[in-house]
């Protein structure tokens, strides 16, 4: 059994770490006995195995075999065997240790020391991981450490430490019996129709990619010639589709089945609203051209295919009220009473977990990036928000604008497969899931 004694403010942080962990543990109690014990401070008596994350001064104040040797501020990355882990709280270093297997990346210096006290073996680690937890499942991870799981390093760090001290752990794997990883198709649904868009900024920005930036493309090694002939093919039958003369080239939902099977389907329910934002209108160009009731047929097709409806969000990351009635939408026409939520323009807060759960909500999958691909929350794995009861969040982990629209990552395709494949390596190495995006019109032209 691990016990845990930390700072009660990170009692949340601790209770989904474990559930991430998948080991038995339970918050430390006087008196007992435990063959590890987790803590940013000093009881050695209480522990084969005692485990000290915490930075500053508290391990210099302990004992004069752990010379700390600096004090970083905020911010900066250590470096475990192979991997990068960074750290967003401050961390501390150590001078007096041979072997350095977790070391400082700026200074090159020890972040972890070894001694023996008495009959504990005991680890003072530079940091503190329940801030560090609490920080990934709230503020998240920055842009520039998209790529790595950074929660899971945390778990493998300690499961490392615990298990070559001698001390035997038993773990659930997060991932189905049988199985390496689990992966969830996704679909934003913003344009199920190019009949929707009439002289506005959807039906302009489609003409230009089409006639304009496909050639350009096409020079630069990006696309080939047939993709080209058939966006301007697209281009050319547009006043065709307005007038019903043509089949509307971005209605593609049949294909999905055959394509992938189940998928879940994110839409929109209510349009022409763009919703709200920092106290104030959102763009107008979030407004959707279509409601989920002008497409009923469809969805209705879809779930009697397997598929999973769920509601692409307006105001329900904010407003407990307004994401009751979206959610309600999307129940009626769907007929569906589970009904999970990804917010349109990935739109979240550190308040939205509690207002998605009020509104009635079953999960969540937001948390992503607009600009790139790989973990916000540093997580492969469906986890609780701290702020939440019992709302789950399942990270998204790629999206097909992040890959390669001019302004995020703008990937051509071999470059795309790779970053893909990375995150898929780390889905078998560590458990978890996959979580891919790709919007509705992606399979079409443009």
């Amino acid at each position: 059994m691990i016990g845990v004694l930390t700072d009660p403010k990170y009692s949340a942080a601790v209770k989904e770490f474990f559930e991430l962990f998948k080991t038995p543990w339970e918050f430390y109690q006087s008196g007992r006995k435990y063959a590890v014990l987790i803590t940013d401070r000093l009881d050695f008596n209480a522990a084969d195995v005692v485990v000290v994350f915490a930075s500053q001064a508290r391990h210099q104040a302990a004992t004069a075999h752990a010379d700390t040797s600096c004090w970083r501020a905020k911010g900066g990355n250590l470096a475990y065997r192979d991997l990068t882990l960074p750290i967003h709280g401050s961390r501390t270093t150590f001078s007096a240790q041979e072997q350095v297997v977790l070391r400082d990346e700026e200074s090159q210096e020890s972040a972890l020391y070894r001694e023996q006290i008495g009959e504990a073996v005991v680890f003072r680690v530079g940091y503190d991981l329940f801030h560090e937890i609490h920080t990934l499942l709230t503020v998240g991870q920055p842009l520039s450490n998209a790529a790595i799981p950074t929660l899971e390093l945390h778990i493998t760090l300690l499961r490392d430490l615990v298990t070559e001290a001698g001390v035997q752990l038993t773990e659930i794997p997060p991932v189905p019996q049988g199985h390496r990883f689990i992966a969830c198709l996704t679909h934003d649904v913003d344009h199920p129709a190019v009949r929707n868009h009439t002289f506005d900024h959807t039906m302009f920005g489609f003409l230009y990619r089409a006639v304009v930036v496909s050639p350009l493309s096409v020079l630069r090694g990006r696309m080939s010639i047939a993709q080209m002939l058939r966006n301007w093919v697209a281009a050319l039958k547009l006043p065709f589709v307005h007038l019903g003369l043509a089949k509307d080239f971005w209605q593609a939902f049949d294909s999905y089945p055959a394509l992938e099977g189940c998928a879940s389907f994110f839409v929109i329910p209510f349009k022409g609203e763009a919703g709200t934002r920092d106290g104030g209108r959102a763009p107008s160009r979030r407004a959707s051209g279509y409601s989920a009731a002008e497409i009923t047929d469809q969805i209705r097709t879809l779930r009697s295919a397997g598929c999973e409806i769920g509601l692409h969000g307006i105001d329900a990351w904010t407003d407990p009220i307004k994401g009751q009635a979206e959610l309600e939408e999307i129940r009626r026409i769907a007929g569906s009473r589970e009904v999970g939520v990804r917010m349109h323009w990935l739109y979240f807060d550190e308040r939205s977990p509690v207002a998605l759960e009020r509104a009635g909500a079953d999960y969540d999958s937001t948390i992503g990036y607009n600009e790139t691909v790989g973990y916000r929350a540093g997580t492969t794995q469906v986890y609780k928000p701290l702020e939440a009861e019992h709302l789950l969040e399942l990270p998204l982990h790629i999206m097909d604008t992040a890959l390669f629209f001019p302004g995020r990552l703008h990937l051509a395709n071999d470059d795309a497969n790779k970053a893909v494949d990375e995150i898929i390596d780390n889905a078998v190495r560590y458990g978890g899931v996959v979580t891919v995006n790709w919007h509705d019109r992606s399979i079409a032209p443009e």
